[in-house]
């Protein structure tokens, strides 16, 4: 099946929120994918959306408790923290010495909290309820003939007036630089906050320098000066600042990156050994095959001593339909990384068995984190920050081979949910404009948040969404195996009409997606 298929289930207001006490403020909309190519899926993330299992669901952002932002982290221009570099050297130690070191890690699991979406919001046994011939297409020149039905009547339509959205006083500046591949507008120029006390380096100064290299160039400037004298305002003064801004540029060492930490060479006598393997999500996979059973019984141990669940909630149903089943079609172009794209389990093996787990999604822009589980005996490790860490360093490998991915995206964040804050100190991060689909540096939205946990980042007046929807006639529909345009569809319809719904769904997935994936209806 080449194109995504979804079932639209519309918006579930009044639902329970993970992340706040209310018991009936959450609201999303979502719906059923079937299948999906990642080019849909990536186009779907950078419109707010996020998937749980094969049910994909988006926040209603102006409406829920607990707004849910996208946030991605720039991984090629990514800088350790301190609070990073600790918990690297604490591995480091850990596996070449044996040392525990039991420090209480500052930050939160990188994992996507269960809370994210209720199973209960949307039954899943609705999946079957739609028979697998239902939504098998018939060959493309049917579909193409039933898409050309409409043409005689079809007319160019005015496009719908978007209603423009007042903006507060705060101006942004656009870097025409900054914005990553596949974004609907330029991101803006990163202006960085004052960090908290203990929260990494103050990056508003300069890098640090040795003494002995100042203590140089504070000599060299005064010799310079006192020879200068009559040179003032002559033309060999402009010869003298570019000497002494030369001589100036001393070497300072680097700061060692991610991969400086990771990627070292061990002691033969090391007491401990750790590997991480790439795993496809496919019961065709050898290796995912053969470690299904402790990885499901890892995720058991994990969610009912970290999210107090009881064994019947993280069975190995539960297991599979949560983390194992995904809608993306696995590819391999041959421009795109080695092991393609698709959806994956980065499994920690340390001395042979599985200490953590990784689920991620490799799309053609970005790793995307699913949720990680762990082995609670090893929460000394801090493997959430760990894994976050390896999987920017993952992201980085793989744009060498495919040179527009480039980001890592960690799902939401919830600036109204202290806890879920940690996200923003993997630096430099964007967060996700709710209104008009541009990406924004955090440090433009932080002090927006703190005035309203629902803010709108593009500070431009006249910005839109440019991925709005145009043509609803336009949407794609699979109705009794048959493709065809929402305009053919709407006169073949019979009962009580569906266009609200349609629309809905059309506004929040973008034109792009409408005219791509199929909408199936019964």
């Amino acid at each position: 099946m080449h194109s995504a298929v979804v079932e639209y289930r519309g918006w579930k207001e009044g639902s329970r929120c993970g992340y706040c006490a209310s018991a009936s403020g959450k609201v999303s909309a979502g719906m059923w994918a079937h299948s999906m190519t990642v080019q849909d899926y990536q186009d779907l993330i950078d419109r707010g959306w996020r998937r749980s299992g094969k049910y994909v669901y988006k926040p209603i952002m102006n409406q829920t408790c607990c707004p849910q932002y996208t946030i991605r982290c720039q991984a090629l221009r990514f800088q350790t923290s301190k609070s990073h570099k600790k918990v690297l050297k604490k591995m480091l130690k850990f596996i070449s010495k044996g040392d525990v070191s039991k420090v209480v890690s500052e930050e939160e699991p990188m994992d996507s909290h269960i809370e994210d979406v209720v199973p209960s919001d949307f039954a899943y046994k609705s999946e079957s309820q739609v028979s697998q011939t239902e939504l098998t297409p018939l060959n493309e020149d049917h579909a193409e003939g039933v898409e050309n039905e409409d043409k005689d009547n079809a007319e160019t339509k005015e496009e719908t007036n978007v209603k423009k959205v007042e903006s507060g006083s705060l101006q942004i500046p656009v870097d025409k630089d900054a914005a990553g591949p596949g974004e609907p507008s330029h991101s803006s120029k990163t202006v960085h906050a004052p960090p908290k006390p203990g929260k990494g380096a103050d990056l508003s100064k300069p890098p640090c320098r040795k003494a002995k290299d100042i203590r140089k160039e504070r000599k060299l400037q005064k010799l310079l000066q006192n020879q200068m004298g009559t040179l003032e305002g002559s033309p060999l003064q402009a010869g003298h600042q570019a000497l002494l801004s030369q001589n100036s540029k001393t070497p300072t060492n680097q700061p060692k990156s991610i991969e400086d930490f990771i990627f070292v060479s061990l002691p033969d006598d090391a007491p401990h050994k750790l590997e991480v393997r790439l795993v496809p999500v496919s019961f065709e996979d050898p290796q995912f095959k053969s470690s299904f059973n402790q990885s499901a019984t890892l995720f058991a141990k994990y969610q009912m001593a970290i999210h107090k669940d009881t064994p019947s909630e993280c069975g190995e149903n539960e297991f599979t339909r949560f983390l194992c089943d995904s809608p993306l079609e696995a590819e391999n172009p041959p421009n795109g990384p080695e092991c393609g794209y698709g959806s994956f389990h980065q499994q920690y093996w340390l001395d042979g068995k599985i200490i953590a787990v990784g689920v991620i999604d490799i799309l053609p822009y970005c790793v995307s984190s699913v949720y990680l589980y762990y082995d609670p005996d090893y929460s000394f490790l801090s493997l959430g920050v760990y894994s976050a860490l390896r999987e920017i360093a993952f992201t980085r490998k793989l744009h060498e081979k495919a040179p527009d991915l480039c980001f890592y995206y960690m799902g939401f964040y919830i600036h109204s949910c202290p806890k879920m804050r940690y996200k923003g100190q993997y630096r430099p991060s964007d967060l996700l404009c709710p209104e008009t689909y541009v990406w924004t540096p955090i440090e433009q939205c932080l002090p927006l948040l703190e005035l309203s946990k629902y803010s709108r980042f593009n500070q431009d007046a006249k910005a839109v969404d440019e991925g709005h929807i145009k043509d609803l006639g336009r949407v794609r529909v699979l109705h009794k195996r048959t493709i065809m345009p929402y305009s053919v569809y709407k006169k073949r319809r019979k009962g009580p009409s569906d266009e609200a719904s349609v629309q809905q769904y059309a506004s929040l997935v973008g034109q792009t997606c409408s005219e791509r994936m199929l909408l199936f209806r019964s």
